[in-house]
């Protein structure tokens, strides 16, 4: 195998490698932070903005509900919604699950782009001490 096709080859591992240790380690903080975030001012009002109707503004709403706990029995929890209100202040669009699924979504692309510029830079190092090892061992032989 010529230097040229060890150079390809290992690049291509350490590339794979890296970028699935990457976005291992980084998607999930990111889809954390996207959910803990979701229930922001700025996260109605960014994901309400794409979502509201024309003339209506995006507001919060949250209410008292309940959840469950790893045994099975019931605890209170806090609900959020964005609501899109109109000037008289009457609601006219409800929505408790996309602009949350937005929001997040939205957070792990920022993820994957972070993780898509590490592996980046690390790969060319990484690449370079790959085939430093592959030609040494083929130099032993």
């Amino acid at each position: 195998m010529d230097n040229t096709k060890t150079t390809a080859v290992s690049g291509c591992i350490i590339w794979f490698v890296l970028i699935t240790f990457i976005c291992s380690c980084i998607l999930p903080v990111f889809m954390a932070i996207g959910s803990i975030s979701s229930f922001s001012n700025y996260a109605i009002q960014t994901t309400g903005g794409w979502l509201c109707p024309e003339g209506t503004t995006p507001q919060s709403r949250t209410y008292s509900t309940t959840t469950f706990d790893e045994n099975g029995f019931e605890q209170p929890a806090t609900g959020y919604e964005l609501e899109c209100v109109d000037s008289s202040g009457e609601v006219v669009k409800s929505d408790p699950v996309l602009y949350a699924f937005i929001w997040i979504g939205i957070w792990v692309l920022v993820g994957l782009i972070v993780s898509i510029v590490l592996t980046f830079a690390l790969s060319v190092p990484g690449g370079m001490l790959v085939t430093k090892v592959l030609n040494s061992i083929r130099v032993r032989r």
